[in-house]
């Protein structure tokens, strides 16, 4: 990666000094996780934000992220192009989601700060905008095969197969696609089924509902709290669900920042995302969430958070507050939790049934959080206990470089966990020792 420029580094240690006097007099914070969270008071932080992350290295050699006891971990595939989320094909096809975000104007010295700071980090530059698939045809857990499938999307990133149908979540559109089962590429244009809005939160999301006759589709808010107003927030911020029979969309459930990782808990047959709260509060002011999600519930944003605690800096409506409901379970503060996948008891040594969560890292608290493919086990329905991890150490030690980023998860033909890095560029293959 190129080094910085002068005035991109002048504007990351404006956003570094700034972490530096407002956590001065602070004591170490502990996370804020579980069903029951502790969660500290906010402190709003003004116009200038925390603003840390590190720079994007990569893996160098036979460096590879640490595995949990009892496990192993190999690369499934390198040198793909900002890899984001996957899709596991009947035959065992791996299809690969690459896109970032797309360079915006910064307006004023913070989105300046911002934006040099998300491409020191790999987080945005120019988008691949590409689903690349890959084929491991000797079993041996390396995929020695790669295909440009589909190309020309804008920021792809859900993936979902019903029948003879590939359908793709891009930040501007839900497309559909003719699918073969064993073919290489698809040159047929996409057919738009849905208008998205891009922009903000890019990343749509897909997944199918149990009886195969809807799709659900993710999109996150444009903006941190609503900065823009409520008319630039609509159908955002929430799960769609669109009928496969009648082309027909609704709001499923609402008041939901930005969630992206999206599963079903078999036991209770509820879907379930990851959710990345608002920003400008605190290290673990909110913190990310694993939730269930009701037909018609409504979580809160902008409004309040949690428990219906509200953001003052938010104009406020009470009817949505004494609506809102409370998320099932935390998972620490500003993790970007990203990536979601259920894993049924005995796919990994040592862990019981339960969601594995790619959590991409934080870049706005003073002390880092996430990097790492988390579990969370779940019994009757429900999480239960504190997260373990199952991948760590995509961090160096003095925070300053980050050798990869979780993203999407998925669980490979053959039972593997498989984990999309973005910033290694590498899909890594987890199993037993």
């Amino acid at each position: 990666m190129a080094e910085p420029s002068l005035f991109a580094r002048f504007v990351a240690l404006v956003g570094q000094c700034a972490v530096a006097i407002r956590h001065s007099g602070d004591g170490l914070r502990q996370p804020v996780y579980g069903t029951t969270p502790a969660i500290p008071v906010a402190k709003p932080q003004g116009k200038i934000p925390t603003l840390k992350m590190p720079t994007a290295r990569g893996w160098e050699g036979d460096h590879k992220p640490t595995a949990a006891k009892g496990l192993k971990v190999n690369a499934f595939a390198r040198g793909l192009v900002h890899p984001r989320n996957m899709h596991v094909l009947p035959n065992g096809d791996v299809l690969v989601a690459e896109s970032m975000g797309e360079r915006g104007t910064p307006r004023g010295l913070f989105e300046h700060a911002m934006s040099a700071t998300m491409q020191r980090a790999g987080a945005a530059g120019e988008s691949a905008n590409r689903v690349t698939l890959l084929r491991d045809a000797d079993g041996d857990g390396v995929a020695e095969q790669s295909f440009a499938y589909i190309e020309n999307v804008r920021q792809p990133f859900g993936i979902a197969l019903v029948g003879e149908t590939l359908y793709v979540g891009a930040s501007d559109a839900l497309l559909a696609y003719p699918y073969e089962a064993g073919a290489t590429k698809i040159t047929q244009a996409g057919k738009k089924l849905m208008d998205l809005v891009p922009g903000g939160h890019w990343t749509r999301n897909l997944i199918v509902s149990q009886d195969g006759t809807k799709l659900y589709v993710a999109v996150g808010s444009l903006t941190n709290i609503a900065d823009g107003g409520m008319a630039v927030e609509e159908n955002r911020a929430c799960i769609h669900e669109y009928d496969l029979a009648t082309g027909q969309s609704r709001i499923f459930a609402g008041g939901l920042r930005n969630p992206v990782g999206m599963a079903f808990e078999p036991e209770s047959g509820m879907l379930w995302t990851v959710v990345n709260e608002r920003d400008g509060l605190g290290d673990e002011t909110p913190p990310d969430y694993l939730t269930s999600v009701r037909d018609g519930g409504f979580y809160g944003w902008p409004f309040c958070y949690w428990d219906r605690v509200v953001d003052d800096r938010v104009p406020q409506d009470t009817a949505k507050v004494a609506a809102a409901l409370q998320p099932d379970y935390a998972l620490g503060g500003h993790t970007a939790s990203l990536g979601l996948c259920w894993l049924p008891e005995g796919t990994l040594p040592g862990f019981p049934s339960g969601m594995a969560i790619g959590q991409h890292g934080s870049w706005n608290r003073s002390k880092l959080s996430g990097y790492k493919l988390a579990f969370v086990a779940f019994e009757n329905g429900k999480p239960v206990g504190l997260p373990r991890d199952i991948l760590s150490d995509f961090l160096s030690p003095d925070e300053k470089y980050s050798y990869g980023r979780p993203v999407g998860v998925a669980l490979a033909a053959d039972g593997a966990v498989l984990m999309a890095d973005d910033v290694g560029d590498v899909i890594w293959r987890v199993t037993a020792a």
